[in-house]
């Protein structure tokens, strides 16, 4: 008995020592409560995961906000087709009627824009250039009749000369009717008849009196391309010399104007007269009085 609790006493005391001398290791505690806490996370993930009956809740809900979308869509639907679609009227212009003076009225005559060589211009001035950008074609509208042809360039206060523009050329020529007056004119009408030689068509024309004076008419009767103005209504003229040119194309080569001729007709102070001629070179005293 003795020597058992000697035995016992001297474990007793080795072990109080061992304690005693036992040093805890820190770092090896901490490292054993981490992965044991890991573990823990784990265990607790798992756990963690939603029931079934969370996910059929979720597409309950969503059924539901489905079906009150779809209601309320067949509502709108159905109010709106049970309005009745607004009326549309198009306007649709009445069918033109045609007019029955529409086919009557004959066309009016053809004003002949004057070429760029032409315009105002004094009595002594020189002649315009060739100029073919004011070509006028002749009008399918007839004529004013046919002036009487006379050889008598004087009249009471009337003097007349017709000549051939020494601008012309091989292709293009312009004749020119000049006229003086000692009076005022109340009515006059210059007639300017061009033989058709060949290819004669007509190019333009121009007057030195003021152009909204005078009515043009250009057209092509019985072999000739005839020009003729006429005084407005209502018009004058005045004192002076004055120049109306026609402007035409021709064959080429030099063309004989031997047949073209010119008259004119005016009133003044009560009384009537016509002047004429060809276009033969004349005398540079003739009309001086």
């Amino acid at each position: 008995m003795t020597m058992q609790r000697d035995v016992h006493d001297e474990l007793r005391a080795r072990l109080h020592e061992a304690a005693d001398a036992h040093q805890p290791n820190r770092e090896r505690m901490l490292a054993r409560i981490e992965r044991g806490m890991a573990g823990q996370e784990r265990t607790d993930h798992r756990a963690t995961r939603p029931p079934l009956w969370g996910w059929a809740r979720i597409v309950s809900a969503t059924a539901a906000v489905a079906g009150m979308l779809a209601v309320g869509g067949y509502a709108v639907a159905s109010a709106v087709k049970d309005e009745p679609p607004a009326r549309q009227t198009v306007s649709v212009s009445p069918a033109p009627v045609e007019s029955p003076q529409a086919t009557s009225r004959p066309p009016a005559s053809p004003e002949v824009t004057p070429s760029s060589g032409g315009g105002e211009r004094e009595p002594d001035e020189p002649s315009s250039p060739p100029s073919k950008t004011a070509k006028a074609s002749p009008s399918g509208t007839p004529a004013a009749d046919l002036l009487p042809a006379t050889d008598d360039t004087e009249n009471g206060p009337l003097w007349s000369d017709g000549s051939v523009d020494p601008h012309s050329n091989d292709f293009w020529a312009q004749s020119n009717v000049t006229i003086k007056t000692s009076e005022q004119l109340t009515a006059l009408t210059v007639q300017l008849r061009i033989a058709q030689t060949g290819g004669v068509s007509s190019t333009g024309a121009w007057r030195s009196p003021p152009e909204d004076d005078f009515a043009l008419t250009v057209a092509e009767r019985d072999g000739f391309l005839v020009y003729t103005w006429v005084l407005k209504e209502g018009r004058t003229v005045p004192k002076g010399e004055w120049v109306f040119a026609g402007q035409y194309d021709h064959d080429r080569g030099g063309r004989d104007a031997k047949d073209d001729t010119y008259t004119v007709s005016a009133a003044w102070d009560g009384e009537e007269g016509l002047v004429g001629g060809d276009f033969a070179a004349h005398d540079d005293d003739e009309g001086d009085s």
